[in-house]
């Protein structure tokens, strides 16, 4: 689930509070860059379990409109399409979900159940859960795709709960756009016999992009002198004052990669650090950014200093 791009800002946010707090705790530092990785896949499950909770919430909501003591026709037997949504009915089975709920400790609907009910007044209220409830019956399709639907454009961009993640967690915040792109990612992949049984996605996509986001914090971490003399007389038109801290940053995590990083290409680790300046510096940020790395990597390659292996080579 997690993207190197991604790994590489959770590094640049823990070099960043280092930086900003002046903390020479190097493990503490370390733990909470691993604990902040963690803890975006308790943001990826929570978020599933909202979907599960507003299933439910539907269902009460119903259940009580039926008993009604001058209940409508249409209270007296209501429409369960979205109650027996398949989509929604796959989640709620889970059985590694369930699990991983429960190891985790996410249970925050149980304490904040107002945002469920929310969510379901809005869901109730759109045009799109109109336009899918106006028919009694349909098919795994149209219930996935009204699903992913629904997180899009009604739940992804509510802002109540926006800034009920806030709250609960700043780096959530962050973490957000990938989350959820990455449950889409999971419900697209949803077939019908899907079993109780099924796997989640992985926080990570192997083993080794954990050991990655280690390597590249520690060497950075630890070589933050020598990364900065490399920087040395390679701003000739910027003061150092006029930098900003994240472009010095982005940086030495560049040349650290293009040094200590043999597998990772060049050309990838320019490319990586020019979105994440274009999405977290300012607005010229990534134009002075390409300038150093690409005079820096220029001279490296002439000095022979790479030392590029296998797929480093591309």
């Amino acid at each position: 689930m997690l993207t190197r791009r991604h790994i590489r800002v959770k590094v640049m946010q823990s070099l960043y509070a280092f930086h900003q707090s002046k903390n020479q705790n190097f493990n503490a530092e370390e733990k909470f860059l691993l604990k902040s990785m963690k803890e975006m896949y308790d943001l990826f499950l929570l978020i599933l379990k909202l979907m599960i909770e507003i299933k439910s919430y539907s269902e009460k909501y119903l259940g009580k409109s039926q008993k009604k003591f001058l209940a409508t026709q249409e209270e007296m037997d209501p429409n369960m399409k979205f109650v027996n949504n398949m989509v929604l009915k796959i989640l709620e089975d889970n059985i590694e979900l369930q699990n991983a709920l429960e190891e985790r400790a996410i249970s925050h609907w149980n304490r904040d159940g107002e945002y469920v009910a929310i969510l379901w007044e809005e869901i109730r209220n759109s045009e799109a859960f109109h336009n899918y409830m106006s028919t009694r019956t349909g098919s795994f399709k149209q219930d996935k795709d009204f699903i992913i639907n629904l997180l899009k454009e009604v739940i992804a961009p509510n802002e109540k709960l926006y800034d009920y993640l806030e709250d609960t967690k700043l780096t959530w915040l962050d973490d957000l756009p990938l989350v959820n792109t990455a449950i889409m990612k999971y419900l697209n992949k949803l077939k019908e016999n899907t079993p109780q049984d099924s796997k989640l996605p992985k926080l990570y996509k192997s083993p080794d992009d954990e050991q990655f986001a280690i390597d590249l914090f520690r060497k950075v971490y630890l070589n933050d002198e020598e990364l900065a003399n490399e920087m040395l007389g390679k701003t000739p038109n910027w003061d150092k004052e006029r930098i900003a801290e994240i472009d010095t940053i982005l940086i030495k995590m560049a040349l650290c990669e293009f040094l200590q990083f043999s597998s990772i290409p060049v050309k990838v680790t320019i490319n990586e650090y020019l979105e994440i300046a274009k999405e977290y510096s300012t607005p010229k940020s990534s134009i002075f950014i390409n300038g150093v790395l690409d005079k820096i990597s220029k001279e490296y390659q002439e000095e022979k200093r790479l030392n590029k292996i296998g797929r480093g080579l591309m």
